[in-house]
C-alpha cells in the first residue's frame, strides 16, 4: 500500500472494527459494539467515535466493508440485515464530510477476498474467491487480479442460488446446524472437538453440503484459490473431508488438482481488506483540492500503489 495511510472499517451486525494499516502493516486497530437495534444516526456515531480513536492528519483514505448490498459507485448502502434501521445509508458522503478524506464502500465478502488478495494467501494469484461462512454465506470474487463486484454489487452470491426445497445458503453456513440438529455451530463445534460421534458426523455432512457451493463457484469462475473465511471456517479440519469428497464428482479433475482450497491464516482480514480497498481501486485515486468536505487542500490527494 505503499507509504499511505489508509483506515480499514470492518462493520458487523455487533461489532465494529477500525484499523490503521501502512504497507502492509496493521498498525493499531479500536473495536466497540454497536447499538444495531437502534437508529440510523445512533449507529453511524457510535462508528465514527470508533473511527475517531484512529484517525489522525496522517490518514489519507477510508475503506470500509459492510454486511449488505452497496452502490459502490455512491457508496449508498443498502437494507443492512442485522442493523435494520440501515435501509439507505449515504456512508461514503457522510465519512467524507467528517473525516475530508476519500471514502470507499464494498460488501464485506468482497473486502474479506481482497484481504487475502494483498495481505493473506491470495498473495501472487490472479484468480480468487473468498467464501465466508457463518449465519450465511457470502462470496468475493476477484478476476485477473481485480476485484469483480458486478453492476449491482452482487456478483458471487452463490448462497442465493435456489437448491433443493431452498438456496445453496440454508445449506452451507450455520443454518445447516441449526437445521440437522437444533444446535448452534459452535456448539456443535465443541462437541466435535470431544469427540462426539454425531457432531463429527454433521460436520462431515456439512462438508458434503459445502462441496455443492465450492463446485457451483469453480464452474461459473475456475479460480485456482479459494479461500475461507468467517467463524465456521475455524473447523475447517472437522468438514475438509466431507468437502472434498463431494468435489470428486467435479467434472475437471486436472483443474480440481491444481487448485487450492484452505482457510484464511490472517487475523483482522476484514480491516486490512477494506483498506485494500484504494490498492484495488488502481494505480491512484485522486481527490481534487476542495473535492471532499472538511479538509483544507491546496493540492492533489494521491492514494494507491
Amino acid at each position: 500500500m505503499s507509504n499511505q495511510t489508509i483506515l480499514g472499517i470492518d462493520l458487523g451486525g455487533t461489532n465494529v472494527r477500525v484499523g490503521k494499516v501502512r504497507g502492509h502493516r496493521l498498525e493499531s486497530r479500536h473495536e466497540r459494539r454497536i447499538s444495531a437495534r437502534e437508529a440510523e444516526e445512533q449507529v453511524l456515531g457510535e462508528i465514527f467515535e470508533a473511527v475517531d480513536q484512529v484517525f489522525d492528519d496522517g490518514v489519507a483514505g477510508i475503506g470500509c466493508g459492510v454486511p449488505s448490498v452497496v452502490d459502490v459507485a455512491s457508496g449508498i448502502v443498502f437494507n443492512v440485515e442485522n442493523i435494520p434501521s440501515w435501509r439507505e445509508v449515504r456512508l461514503k458522503q457522510k465519512l467524507e464530510e467528517r473525516y475530508g478524506v476519500p471514502a470507499l464502500i464494498n460488501n464485506d465478502a468482497n473486502v474479506f477476498v481482497l484481504g487475502e488478495l494483498y495481505f493473506g494467501r491470495g498473495q501472487g494469484h490472479r484468480n480468487v474467491v473468498g467464501l465466508t461462512l457463518g449465519t450465511g454465506l457470502g462470496a468475493g470474487i476477484v478476476i485477473d487480479g481485480r476485484l469483480y463486484s458486478g453492476s449491482n454489487c452482487g456478483a458471487g452470491e452463490v448462497g442465493m442460488i435456489p437448491h433443493q426445497d431452498h438456496n445453496v445458503e440454508y445449506y452451507c453456513s450455520g443454518q445447516f446446524f441449526e437445521r440437522r440438529s437444533g444446535m448452534a455451530g459452535d456448539v456443535v463445534f465443541e462437541r466435535a472437538r470431544q469427540g462426539d460421534e454425531e457432531a463429527l458426523r454433521l460436520f462431515a455432512a456439512f462438508g458434503r453440503e459445502l462441496g455443492h457451493a465450492v463446485m457451483t463457484v469453480l464452474y461459473a469462475y475456475d479460480p485456482e484459490l479459494i479461500v475461507l473465511g468467517g467463524s465456521i471456517s475455524k473447523a475447517f479440519a472437522l468438514f475438509e473431508g466431507g468437502l472434498r469428497e463431494r468435489l470428486q464428482d467435479y467434472a475437471y479433475p486436472h483443474a480440481l488438482a491444481r487448485l487450492t482450497l484452505a482457510p484464511s491464516e490472517i487475523d483482522d482480514v476484514a480491516v486490512l481488506g477494506a483498506a485494500a480497498l484504494f490498492l484495488d481501486a488502481g494505480p491512484q485515486v485522486a481527490v481534487a483540492a476542495g473535492a471532499v468536505a472538511g479538509r483544507d487542500q491546496s493540492a492533489m490527494t494521491t492514494v494507491g500503489r
